[in-house]
């Protein structure tokens, strides 16, 4: 395989790739908001496109009970063909080459408030070695990535060297209901010797990071009510306890003074940090400095018998994500609401069972409740943490691909976000997790102006050919 070659094509094609993330960037795919959900699928017919032109066969947009996934796959590893796969409807490949399913999502989270945004969120903007836009790096620009990898390979070789699957989401942002189904009703066609991630960051641009680890998720809805309707507040104010006051009152009281949840029960099944694991993410370049720094928050929280590291990647957490009731536009209205509400998420780490924390929250909140009110907590989506065995061998086909891409070897860590798939893909492919991250801590996900490094974007797809070329020879 002729490397300068490639090399030589990446660069002459790096415009080009940029303006196709840029045209994907456009389509505002917000899988969260009805009103986006033709954006969403235009997105998936993007992709599917996209995967095509690359190379890739059998490609196919399917349609689910939500957005649409899109699959694709090129599963003639030194087999002497170049195509000629029938049906994509099964796992069978031409040689027994190692098979890399490539997962992603084209979904993106709203944009809101708009106003902070420094150049529209759907219109890709260029400043300095950055990129702007929603989706830019979560995840269109770094799903993208692989998809100009595989290009690459095939424009130049004409093969690839290991089989190839894509399963690309919708959904990701609103709970993976639709790609989980899918998983658990098709290993077969899914099938593969490892699942290819890249929905994260590194450290920074000379410090690349592997995820071994990621927390899962439990999302809800807390409602307060109070009166049958909304009250005037100078005539009933002093007599009726306000939802809004009372549902305050209960997030309060969520956490200990120490930064810890007060819900009993809610560290039950938490697996302690041994002594090793604490040793190897104390090597993690992060901490206090790095985090008042990108964050801007004049001082560190939370539990202080945990490093920074461990707090926002080991341990469970329970966040307000928002509040709302009564009259919050322009102008004033003097009310006592006849309900308050809240949305709140809970990152959860290995043994926590996603599907029992709601439940806990719910019995709590109902506990401390005053007899003023009536409190409900409603259920959104939940997922338990993924955990990759450091010995697990393509881990090494990672190390190498940064290394040669980057320029340095990666530490490893494990990360605070949820990716709600990934534990199907271990519990019904039975497959290790690899995830290649390259985007940075300060792309602003899921906020305004989100970006992703181009110099990282453009290793990110030597990387992955890279990675690719030394899982074959694993």
């Amino acid at each position: 395989m002729n490397d300068r070659t490639i090399t030589d094509y990446l660069h002459a094609n790096r415009q080009r790739h940029l303006d196709e993330v840029c045209a994907w960037l456009r389509i505002p795919s917000v899988s969260t908001q009805p009103q986006h959900k033709a954006d969403v699928g235009a997105a998936a017919v993007w992709l599917a496109e996209k995967l095509a032109a690359a190379g890739l066969e059998n490609v196919e947009v399917i349609p689910t009970a939500g957005h649409p996934l899109v699959y694709g796959d090129w599963l003639h590893a030194d087999s002497g063909a170049d195509s000629g796969a029938d049906s994509g409807a099964d796992s069978s490949t031409d040689s027994g080459a190692p098979t890399v399913l490539v997962y992603g999502h084209y979904d993106v989270q709203p944009v809101d408030p708009l106003n902070l945004w420094e150049t529209p969120p759907f219109e890709p903007t260029v400043r300095g070695d950055s990129l702007f836009a929603r989706g830019a790096s979560d995840d269109k620009g770094q799903t993208y990535i692989h998809v100009a990898a595989v290009e690459a390979l095939l424009a130049t070789t004409g093969r690839l060297p290991v089989n190839v699957k894509f399963l690309v989401e919708g959904e990701e942002e609103d709970g993976s209901q639709a790609i989980m189904r899918y998983v658990a009703e098709n290993p077969a066609k899914l099938a593969a010797d490892l699942c290819l991630i890249s929905d994260g960051p590194i450290l920074a641009p000379d410090k690349p990071k592997i995820v071994y680890g990621l927390r899962g998720v439990w999302a809800g809805e807390v409602t307060v009510t109070g009166p049958r309707r909304d009250l005037h507040s100078g005539m009933y104010g002093g007599a009726v306890h306000n939802p809004n006051q009372a549902l305050a009152e209960l997030l309060a009281a969520l956490h200990n003074p120490d930064g810890s949840i007060a819900v009993p029960g809610f560290y039950d099944d938490v697996r302690p940090l041994d002594a090793a694991e604490r040793e190897a993410l104390a090597k993690v370049p992060y901490g206090e400095a790095e985090l008042l720094a990108e964050s801007g928050v004049p001082a560190a929280w939370g539990e202080a018998e945990y490093t920074i590291t461990e707090r926002i990647g080991a341990r469970p957490t329970l966040e307000i994500n928002g509040m709302w009731g009564g009259f919050i536009d322009d102008g004033f209205k003097t009310v006592i609401p006849s309900a308050a509400h809240a949305k709140i998420s809970c990152r959860l780490v290995p043994d926590q069972k996603s599907g029992e924390i709601g439940g806990l929250i719910e019995a709590y909140l109902q506990q401390i409740a005053p007899p003023t009110v009536q409190v409900s907590v409603r259920t959104r989506q939940h997922a338990p943490a993924v955990l990759v065995p450091l010995e697990t061998p393509q881990l090494a086909a990672a190390v190498t691909a940064y290394e040669r891409a980057f320029g340095a070897t990666p530490v490893f860590a494990r990360e605070g976000g949820s990716i709600g798939v990934a534990i199907s893909f271990q519990t019904h492919l039975k497959t290790p997790l690899i995830f290649l991250g390259f985007g940075l801590p300060d792309d602003n996900l899921h906020a305004p102006n989100e970006k992703i490094h181009l110099p990282n974007f453009y290793r990110g797809i030597e990387a992955s050919l890279i990675f690719m070329q030394e899982v074959a020879c694993l």
